[in-house]
């Protein structure tokens, strides 16, 4: 009976494969953003550029893995023919252009624990979202779930013990300025996604989903360009002092693998499914707090373990009954989970 239920989850060994890439690309994200900080949490690079040559990066292996079965040509034909979906593209990719490099921002100034426990609010505001945007209504474990999630993120800001912390990074929600920025960063991912959902289904449902990762990859190239013109770095951002900087092979570390992430992630939601996924997420906090532990020796207080056990709990009830939006039986189908890529 357990040979049976493994080989439902993982039907052939390169499924096995993809669903640890996943775990230890997104563990791994957190820790070598916290590897790359100096000895103060801040950063010696520019946030900005490192997310702009990242998306660099996922825009020449989208382009490569479209032109293994296509034409150059008939990519360049593919972008023109669609511009229109391009333009739309610029929603989400400015979203995540938010969420991206607030991620550096607010691992800043929470440990990696803290931060992808408190992301788990996702489910949350993807629920509500769902609910008032495509008028799904929610059931009672559905929401019994999210609750219970809630709670768990809540619970890492309760003090269980006596011991006092003179930690620089917080381990607790700050209700304040890094409280906001993580509601941003979540209210960001959550959008972003919804929306990719709808061009996905109705606006560029019949374009080639390695085209469409291209669309947000130019798109997300564009706002990360204009971010450094507000922020007034355009200028510096790639002297030769600057791009030294960038291409340490701490900061190289961490481009490559969230470029990774995003096409281990196509494969994961194509050859697996969101109940996986759940699980995945679970498992990431787990591996998260022993990782933070044992490279920057972070301590894992009662409230974590509770917190981590409540959302976990919390996950696996909502993946019984999760909330969902498909798609029309069609090849659209297999579409659906690639954009998401981007959610990292």
């Amino acid at each position: 009976m357990s040979t049976l239920a493994w080989t439902e989850l993982f039907p052939t060994k390169l499924s096995f494969v993809i669903f640890v890439s996943y775990i230890l690309l997104f563990v791994g994200q957190g820790i070598l953003v916290t590897a790359s900080q100096k000895s103060d949490n801040q950063y010696d690079y520019n946030i900005i550029t490192v997310v702009l040559l990242t998306e660099v990066f996922k825009l020449i292996a989208s382009s490569v893995l479209y032109c293994k079965d296509n034409t150059p040509k008939s990519l360049v034909h593919n972008v023109i023919e669609n511009k229109k979906v391009l333009g739309l593209y610029f929603v989400p990719a400015f979203l995540y252009c938010l969420y991206n490099n607030l991620s550096f921002i607010n691992l800043s100034v929470f440990d990696p624990t803290t931060y992808y426990l408190l992301l788990q609010l996702r489910v949350v505001v993807t629920g509500i979202l769902f609910q008032v945007i495509f008028s799904k209504t929610l059931s009672r474990k559905q929401w019994l779930s999210l609750v219970i999630l809630t709670c768990g993120c809540m619970l890492k800001q309760v003090n269980l013990t006596e011991t006092s912390s003179d930690e620089s990074k917080t381990t607790k929600l700050d209700i304040g300025l890094n409280g906001i920025f993580i509601l941003i960063q979540i209210f960001c991912s959550c959008l972003a996604g919804v929306y990719n959902e709808y061009l996905l289904k109705k606006q560029g449902a019949d374009v080639n989903i390695f085209i469409q990762n291209i669309f947000m990859y130019l798109d997300s190239i564009v706002c990360n360009v204009v971010l450094l013109g507000v922020r007034g770095s355009l200028a510096t951002a790639f002297t030769s002092d600057s791009l030294v900087k960038v291409f340490h092979y701490k900061v190289l570390l961490v481009m490559f693998n969230n470029a990774a992430i995003g096409i281990v992630t196509s494969f994961f939601l194509k050859t697996l499914n969101s109940i996986l996924k759940t699980f995945a997420s679970a498992l990431e906090l787990v591996l998260t707090a022993v990782l933070s532990y044992v490279f920057f020796s972070i301590p894992i207080y009662l409230n974590t373990v509770l917190a981590i056990a409540t959302v976990m709990f919390a996950v696996y009830l909502y993946s019984q009954n999760p909330v969902s939006n498909p798609p029309k039986p069609n090849k659209q189908s297999e579409q659906i989970g690639l954009i998401k890529s981007e959610e990292v």
